[in-house]
């Protein structure tokens, strides 16, 4: 089924093909200057550090629902081995197997592609089986690091957890705005709290999917308007699900990583970081949140701090 006329006058409304060159791979990273990392650092204020990703385990977020991503299994190969004979230095060492999207992620540019084009007009086809993404990977990626402002929806609401089901509008991001006494500005990271996340670390690991709060198809404007480097929440899916238009599946990923060329993150437990902002009053931060750099791959664990 063709993407509908809606989805594609929002695409041409945020789309940022060319803006930075016909061969940027990084898209709306390229907004987070030496001058708005320098204005990250002043945010930090107590050094109050708050470690914002999921523990990464066999019982981790995944259900099985998407193909081969799956929950890391953790195995040792080496147990207190003397590799140079009796009474030498021992060494343990130990090996995983996962989904790189499996826990708290960030999507590379090219994790989704529609209409046969990756983000900057790139044919979809140069994501192979054998050599990853070509162009665009979250190698490409170096270092994520801005001033971080969480957008505590749930709290600006006046609930613990948005409702499965909830879409978060652009009226709700500037309700969150307001709440935290904050303006989000260019180059900034985004974290937008619903409280789904709660779902999971209260054990129902298929409740957290399905139903979720999410964005709304509307919001990928307002990070436009605004310049926002990148995107992160505390759900799954990233964006509403179900869907909030009758079989249109994933709009905001097809949005934000092939019009805005903007990362998008998911599965962040921002609980913590809640309760603290909430604590200092105020709710930005510096932000460290770069992924592992692996070689042409559409996604990567990330092990995000807060600091305050």
């Amino acid at each position: 089924m063709a993407l509908p006329k809606e989805f594609h006058e929002i695409a041409g409304r945020v789309n940022n093909w060319g803006r930075w060159g016909a061969d940027d791979e990084i898209g709306t990273l390229n907004l987070v200057t030496a001058q708005v990392v320098r204005g990250a650092a002043a945010e930090v204020r107590t050094g109050r550090r708050v470690p914002l990703a999921l523990p990464l385990h066999q019982d981790g977020v995944q259900t099985g629902m998407i193909p081969g991503r799956v929950n890391p299994l953790h195995v040792m190969v080496q147990i207190n081995q003397e590799l140079f004979g009796p009474g030498t230095v021992a060494c343990s060492d130990d090996v995983v197997t996962m989904g790189l999207q499996a826990g708290t992620h960030w999507d590379a540019l090219t994790h989704v592609s529609h209409s046969g084009k990756l983000y900057n007009g790139q044919p979809a086809h140069t994501v192979t089986a054998h050599g990853g993404a070509e162009f665009g990977g979250i190698d490409k990626a170096r270092h994520i690091v801005s001033r971080g402002v969480l957008l505590d929806v749930a709290g600006a609401r006046g609930t613990h957890r948005l409702a499965g089901g909830r879409a978060v509008t652009p009226e709700d991001l500037e309700a969150a705005e307001e709440f935290g006494g904050v303006r989000v500005r260019s180059g900034d990271i985004v974290l937008v709290r619903t409280g789904q996340v709660q779902v999971y670390l209260a054990g129902d690991r298929h409740g957290y999917g399905h139903p979720s709060p999410g964005l709304s198809v509307r919001c990928p404007e307002w990070f436009h308007a605004r310049d926002v480097a990148a995107v992160a929440n505390d759900t799954l899916t990233f964006e509403i699900f179900p869907p909030e238009i009758e079989d249109l599946w994933l709009p905001v990923h097809a949005l934000d990583l092939v019009e805005m060329g903007m990362p998008q993150g998911q599965n962040w437990n921002l609980e913590e970081l809640s309760t603290a902002c909430g604590e200092e009053r105020r709710y930005a931060f510096l932000l460290s949140a770069t992924p592992e750099p692996f070689a042409g791959a559409t996604g990567s664990p990330v092990a995000p701090v807060a600091i305050l």
